[in-house]
């Protein structure tokens, strides 16, 4: 049997134990609290915005989380020593987490407005949306020891990630911004929405773009994982 099959399963059982599936339903519920006596034009405005938002909170701050959770129960030493190797262990975590984003997205978009938005377009935006976010919070989590040693620096790469929410406002309309993986994803929440078009190439930007820099990412994600979470025991490539 394939490994990665046995680590996705794995992966979910966790995170029903660590209560994700709980945290994610409450900010589902707190965004569809916060939109829906909004009037129909004013809430057609924030929805790109707090589904990117929540982006950051399921990507970048549930990832982080599982670190200092499996550093907690010291079970990250414990994949030296299994079959499991360390891309497939990463892979499950991305993928059952980017599902996740996707799922908020679509329960959030429905609740607030039907069926009227572009369902590709809105899955295809928040999986990738949530890729960088996921391996920067992941990277990021690693050096430290702690959630409170880490929440500040933390920040930083938050930050830096969101950022693209000025440029789609209109505030800071940089092509800088376009160097960013979570700005293509953005547009893509937009279009959805029916906020703005979207170009052939735009769109091949925004597919390409975030999945080249998340699996730029991995072979760093890789060396930090060894040298601050298994202390150089070394894990299967």
């Amino acid at each position: 049997m394939s490994r990665l099959p046995v680590a996705l399963r794995m992966e979910m059982l966790l995170q029903r134990r660590y209560k994700f599936l709980h945290a994610a339903a409450f900010s589902a519920l707190l965004w569809i609290a916060v939109l829906l006596p909004v009037p129909p034009e004013t809430r057609a405005i924030l929805e790109p915005y707090i589904v990117f938002g929540d982006l950051g909170i399921v990507g970048f701050f549930f990832i982080a989380a599982a670190v200092f959770f499996e550093k907690d129960e010291r079970t990250l030493g414990a994949l030296a020593n299994s079959p499991l190797r360390f891309r497939e262990y990463l892979v499950a975590k991305l993928i059952t987490l980017s599902g996740l984003s996707v799922l908020l997205s679509v329960l959030v978009a429905t609740a607030t407005r039907g069926l009227d938005y572009h369902l590709p377009l809105l899955v295809l935006g928040s999986a990738l949306g949530a890729l960088p976010m996921l391996v920067a919070g992941f990277c990021s989590a690693l050096p430290f020891a702690s959630a409170g040693d880490w929440f500040l620096l933390g920040m930083v790469p938050l930050t830096v990630l969101m950022a693209p929410v000025f440029h789609y406002a209109g505030v800071f309309e940089w092509p800088v911004f376009y160097l960013l993986p979570t700005q293509g994803p953005l547009q893509l929440i937009g279009a959805s929405f029916g906020q703005n078009g979207i170009s052939g190439p735009q769109l091949a930007y925004a597919v390409a773009y975030p999945l080249l820099f998340s699996a730029a990412c991995l072979p760093l994600a890789r060396r930090m994982f060894v040298r601050h979470a298994l202390s150089g025991a070394g894990v299967a490539a």
